[in-house]
């Protein structure tokens, strides 16, 4: 009996001990406010640079790519909404320099992942005017629903 107390006394520190570290990575995962300024500055230097005409030095491309690693490594943790104007603008830059793939890649994922936000009707607009068809969820759901029936 006292064998079966002290394991279910050790399975359950075990468990506790594992939950614990899953809350504090997962606190710890979340993008420092700082490190989200950082990015949306980089964004906005590199934008800046777009529209004056001038070209993207290797290492501002290295900045934009490291911007959007840091993104997409940040969603696989958490979506956070503060993440959406950063792929607005990073899609936007994208497709200013007509790296379509990269523009629809971060349209996309303000779709799939931040439809409520203000800028869900823009990353809409913006897939449909690269000639990207949008499918709307809630078209859809009905559809289902009379295929259903």
């Amino acid at each position: 009996m006292k064998k079966l107390i002290v394991l279910t006394l050790v399975a359950f520190l075990a468990v506790s001990a594992f939950a614990m570290d899953a809350y504090a990575a997962k606190k710890a995962k979340k993008l420092a406010p700082e490190v989200t300024d950082e990015m949306s500055q980089t964004i906005d230097n590199l934008t800046k640079k777009v529209y004056a005409h001038a070209l993207l030095s290797p290492e501002d491309n290295q900045k934009l790519i490291e911007v959007k690693i840091k993104l997409d490594n940040q969603m696989l943790v958490l979506s956070d909404p503060s993440l959406a104007p950063l792929y607005y603008k990073a899609g936007y830059l994208y497709k200013m320099r007509d790296m379509n793939q990269e523009a629809v890649d971060c349209f996309q994922t303000i779709l799939e992942n931040f439809a409520d936000t203000a800028l869900a009707p823009k990353a809409r607009t913006a897939l449909r005017s690269m000639g990207i068809q949008i499918a709307d969820p809630v078209k859809l759901s009905e559809d289902e629903d009379e295929e259903e029936e």
